[in-house]
């Protein structure tokens, strides 16, 4: 068994871009983005202005993706650059990928035009075809194929090992990290690359999760204070990618040790009434014989939409009657990104304890209390806003298993 070490920390949100300005914006208390306008009512997390001529240099590359996909892989980049690996020609043919990915982005202007025009087309038939033989482009299809994320990251950063994408909201970016972690952990392979993205301000997605009744409507407010509006989302744009290694391949090269995974979990249960809570109270259990008995620190991927997000409230007041513990809902500042979700939380978890620091608490209350010292193990959960719970446990490097 082979201790699973993370080296490379690759970051982008509405607050910043890159760990250090994510962890100086966070240190200091949050001051959360939001674009009102773009998905109204529904607040939303833009991106920041990114130069993507730094890491995707060809044009070309760039066109033929998506907004989610450019985003993607500048992420991919940001944390190969981060592990020190970026353009290793020996390294990179060997690291293997796992991109938890959602559907790519419609083009709505097409779509819109084609569900006018059909209404009042002579032959509805030969009006499609010719729609779509003139706007839907092979190269447009293709380019909204999810696998196509971790294509274009082989082709611009050459990172060729194995490559697999996981689909499935919340759990494929939990379950993307387990996977690598497991195979390094078993020695099957010695560093890998893993993450995903999201660009917030889709009308698709809107309406999918508006019908879903999912989204908070009206005014921004922090997750844990949308309880009593009915609980909801506020989608969040993120890329966040992780190189995850061996400790003894990372020390081999000499790489900087961000932090050590020790536990990765995930259950999936029906979400009828009682079940979520059951599952979350078996993880605390799993994961409990494995804490040190100083401060605990908590990355919650909580996403604000109830019930959910109340019963994982209860899980961590159950935690606090036992153990100092330090939440934060990371929601409040940067938004719930769906399959970047867990990738973002791990980031931010290892960046903390790599930094020797914590962040300040996103909202004043109860559950999220200003440490008195920074933790050395932080727990990032990741209860989907309706499947999928699980968490990692991470904590700061003191050497360990080769």
């Amino acid at each position: 068994m082979h201790d699973v070490v993370i080296t490379g920390i690759g970051l982008v949100s509405s607050l910043a871009e890159g760990a250090e300005a994510h962890y100086a914006r966070l240190r200091g208390g949050v001051n959360p983005v939001y674009d009102c306008q773009t998905i109204a009512p529904y607040p939303s997390h833009p991106l920041p202005l990114v130069d993507y001529d730094k890491l995707i240099p060809k044009k070309s590359d760039q066109r033929q993706m998506d907004p989610g996909q450019r985003l993607g892989v500048y992420a991919a980049g940001l944390a190969l650059r981060d592990a020190g690996v970026l353009g290793d020609t020996a390294i990179l043919p060997k690291m293997h990928m796992i991109v938890a990915a959602g559907p790519g982005e419609r083009d709505i202007a097409v779509d819109e035009a084609i569900m006018s025009g059909i209404r009042s087309a002579a032959d509805r038939d030969a009006f499609l075809n010719d729609q779509m033989s003139k706007n839907l482009r092979p190269t447009l299809f293709l380019a909204q194929l999810p696998n196509l994320l971790a294509g274009n990251i082989s082709i611009v950063h050459g990172v060729t090992g194995s490559s697999r994408t996981f689909m499935g909201e919340e759990p494929s970016g939990l379950d993307a990290i387990g996977t690598i972690a497991a195979r390094i952990r078993a020695g099957d392979i010695d560093i890998g690359l893993v993450g995903g993205a999201y660009v917030a301000p889709r009308l698709d997605m809107a309406l999918l999760f508006g019908f879903g009744g999912s989204l908070l409507a009206g005014e921004p407010a922090g997750v844990w204070s949308r309880a009593g509006r009915g609980g909801g989302l506020i989608p969040g744009s993120v890329g966040a990618f992780l190189v995850l290694e061996s400790r003894a391949h990372a020390t081999a090269r000499g790489a900087r040790i961000a932090a050590v995974i020790d536990r990765t979990l995930s259950e999936r249960c029906n979400r009828s009434p009682g079940a979520a809570a059951e599952v979350a109270r078996k993880l605390w259990s799993e994961v409990e014989g494995s804490l040190e008995s100083g401060a605990l620190g908590v990355l919650s991927g909580a996403s604000g939409v109830e019930p959910i997000t109340s019963v994982e409230r209860a899980l961590f007041d159950e935690m606090a009657r036992h153990r100092d513990i330090f939440v934060r809902a990371t929601g409040t500042a940067i938004g719930h990104s769906n399959e970047a979700t867990a990738p973002a939380n791990l980031g931010l978890a290892a960046l903390a304890l790599r930094e020797g620091g914590y962040f300040q608490p996103f909202e004043q209350n109860s559950i999220e209390r200003e440490a008195p010292s920074p933790p050395s193990q932080i727990i990032v959960t990741n209860f989907g806003h309706w499947r999928g719970e699980g968490l990692v446990l991470v904590q700061r490097d003191q050497g360990g298993l080769p």
